[in-house]
C-alpha cells in the first residue's frame, strides 16, 4: 500500500506529536513542563491522575481552554485512560483546530503512567505503585 508520505515522515511526525510517560515525568521535573490536561469524566479523575494535570474533560474542553491557556503557543499534552481510550486524541485534535501550536498526545495515557509507577494523586492523596515490569524497568 503507497501512502503520500514516507515511512521516516510518518515516524518523525509521530514524535513530535506524541510522549510517553517516561519522556513527560522528565520533562516536568527539568523545569519547563507543559500543561498536562486529564480529558476523562469526573469518575476517571477521582479514581487518579497525574499530579498536576488539569481536569477538562472534551466535553468542556473547547469552552474552558482558554481560561486555562489563553495563549496559543502553550505546550500542552493530553491524556486519557490508556491505550484502548480515543480520548486524547480527540482533545488533541480540538486544540488544534482552536489554534493550539504545541499539542502532545500521551502514549499510553493514564494507564501507563500508573504502571510506570509513577506519582498519582486520588481523592485520597497522593500515592505511587511499584513498576509493572512489562513496562518499565524494575531495580
Amino acid at each position: 500500500m503507497r501512502t503520500s508520505i514516507s515511512a521516516a515522515d510518518f515516524f518523525a511526525a509521530k514524535l513530535i506529536f506524541e510522549t510517553d510517560p517516561s519522556d513527560l515525568a522528565a520533562e516536568r521535573a527539568s523545569g519547563t513542563p507543559p500543561l498536562v490536561i486529564d480529558t476523562r469524566n469526573d469518575a476517571a479523575w477521582g479514581q487518579g491522575r497525574i499530579p498536576g494535570a488539569i481536569h477538562l474533560p472534551n466535553a468542556e474542553l473547547a469552552s474552558r481552554i482558554p481560561e486555562v491557556a489563553p495563549d496559543l503557543d502553550t505546550a500542552i499534552v493530553v491524556y486519557c485512560w490508556g491505550p484502548g481510550c480515543n480520548g486524547s486524541t480527540r482533545a488533541a485534535l480540538t486544540l488544534v483546530q482552536l489554534g493550539y501550536t504545541d499539542v502532545r498526545e500521551l502514549i499510553g495515557g493514564f494507564e501507563y503512567w500508573a504502571r510506570e509507577g509513577l506519582a498519582v494523586v486520588t481523592d485520597d492523596g497522593r500515592t505511587r505503585r511499584d513498576p509493572d515490569p512489562l513496562t518499565a524497568p524494575v531495580g
